[in-house]
């Protein structure tokens, strides 16, 4: 199952640190306006980025659908934010729905976010209260959304997340950034690294990863994909769930293996442990692959003086980078509203992932004579390049396993997150990937036929 942006970390972090290790204050890669700015009274666009018209006045008619009135659409935003303490999804859903409201609505109705705390384990339970009263769930995410899956699909709810880990793929859903379920879909970021930008470690590639069943399963995705683009997984290790006091042995084993490049699948605060106890035996890796989850200023705060002798990159699933906003219109709009709407809070790589689902479910809405769910999961499965408005790279949403051709990739330095050198070819993105498809057997989507349904069930 592919992992998106936070997909791969998000779970391995939450189930290896025990706890959160991004918080409000400390984990974005983005800006925030300052603490004094207040939102203004004049109406706002109804437009974002390309898209024109999002949200705006209607006569909205009486509806029996449920979560529809014609006032207002009843929307779930699937969160683990009483286990992460992390909002970054619910300020998401929080700032998208007041600018939209404000400029009109869906076609007059109000849109109404509601936050189902998964707690982490308690998906099943945050699925089925949205299950008794949501139209749609739009946004949001759950580390372990396998666990719902079933519920919701029995339920038929349709599903437009911010990001997706163990449900990926599976029926009435739409990625906002594209499927490719049964692909490595960082095969262009491993490609740059260890034939373009780092040839020497082609063979020399180390990883290190949680003990635990899911960190396990994704390394073996990962091993099984660098072998496939020609290079080779020449020493692995596994770190306790409960944490390591001292990094130094694993240090001196990447070094006594002669490792180039590291894939490291856990969390970041322990990634920094490895990086300040690598620098300090003074082995330098060519590269790192820290995951999207490192991307922001957490951990260059905590990897500190390493990141002068690391060399840290992250892959960001063909999404526009923070830093590129003065580039980058959609970007800076986001930045803009977070500024207006919600001034203490902080505009990350996971809320531009959020708003650009939030826009795929507001535009499908936004096109529906009568709304249904039918109708909104059509119209978005419609989308054969969808771009958010310029957040992130073209994605064809009528397909549910396409390889990705693009992808953005960003490097921790001393000075912060950039860009890294990896010669785009489509404004902050490059899109030449080769594509890669399991051979191992991962899993398979979960279908409404596996619940004892079919779209025919979904009006």
């Amino acid at each position: 199952m592919r992992r998106l942006l936070i997909g791969v970390v998000t779970v391995v972090a939450v189930l290896l640190a025990g706890c959160s290790t991004r918080s409000d204050d400390a984990s974005t890669g983005g800006a925030s306006a300052p603490p004094g700015a207040a939102a203004t009274s004049a109406a706002p666009k109804p437009g974002f980025g390309t898209l024109k018209n999002v949200c705006g006045p209607g006569t909205a008619k009486p509806s029996t659908v449920q979560g529809v009135t014609d006032k207002e659409i009843q929307v779930g935003v699937m969160s683990d934010v009483g286990f992460t303490k992390n909002t970054e999804f619910p300020d998401a859903a929080d700032v998208f729905t007041a600018w939209c409201n404000d400029a009109g609505g869906i076609n007059g109705r109000r849109l109404e976010p509601v936050t189902h705390d998964a707690r982490l384990l308690q998906v099943r339970q945050a699925v089925l209260e949205a299950c008794k009263s949501d139209f749609a769930l739009v946004g949001g995410g759950a580390a372990l959304d396998g666990m719902g899956v079933a519920d919701r699909l029995k339920c038929l709810l349709p599903d437009f997340p911010a990001q997706s880990t163990q449900a990926i793929g599976s029926d009435l859903q739409v990625l906002s950034s594209g499927v490719a379920a049964g692909y490595f879909p960082y095969t262009g970021f491993y490609t740059w690294l260890l034939k373009d930008k780092y040839p020497g470690s082609l063979r020399k590639v180390g990883m290190i990863a949680g003990d635990s069943p899911v960190s396990k399963g994704i390394a073996d995705q990962y091993k099984e994909s660098i072998a496939g683009l020609g290079g080779k997984v020449s020493y692995t290790d596994l770190y306790p769930a409960t944490g390591v006091s001292d990094w130094t042995p694993y240090a001196q084993s990447i070094k006594s293996k002669g490792v180039k490049g590291l894939t490291f699948l856990g969390d970041f605060a322990s990634l920094a442990k490895l990086e300040q106890a690598l620098t300090n035996i003074g082995y330098t890796l060519d590269w790192i692959d820290a995951n999207s989850n490192a991307y922001g200023p957490a951990f260059l705060q905590l990897a500190g003086p390493a990141l002068a002798k690391q060399h840290n990159y992250a892959e960001l699933s063909a999404t526009a980078p923070l830093e590129s906003a003065a580039d980058t219109p959609a970007v800076q709009q986001v930045i803009d509203l977070f500024k207006k709407y919600a001034p203490d809070k902080h505009v990350t790589y996971p809320v531009l992932r959020s708003f650009s689902a939030w826009l795929l479910f507001a535009t499908a809405a936004r096109d529906c004579a009568e709304l249904t769910r039918k109708c909104v999961y059509d119209n978005a499965r419609k989308q054969t390049e969808w771009t958010g408005g310029g957040l992130q790279a073209p994605a064809d949403l009528s397909k549910q396993d396409v390889p990705l051709k693009c992808y953005s990739i960003v490097e921790a330095t001393a000075k912060g997150w950039r860009a890294a050198d990896f010669k785009p070819d489509n404004g902050p993105y490059r899109c030449d990937a080769p594509s890669y498809k399991y051979k191992g057997n991962y899993g398979k989507p979960a279908t409404l036929a596996d619940v004892g349904k079919s779209m025919s069930d979904l009006t």
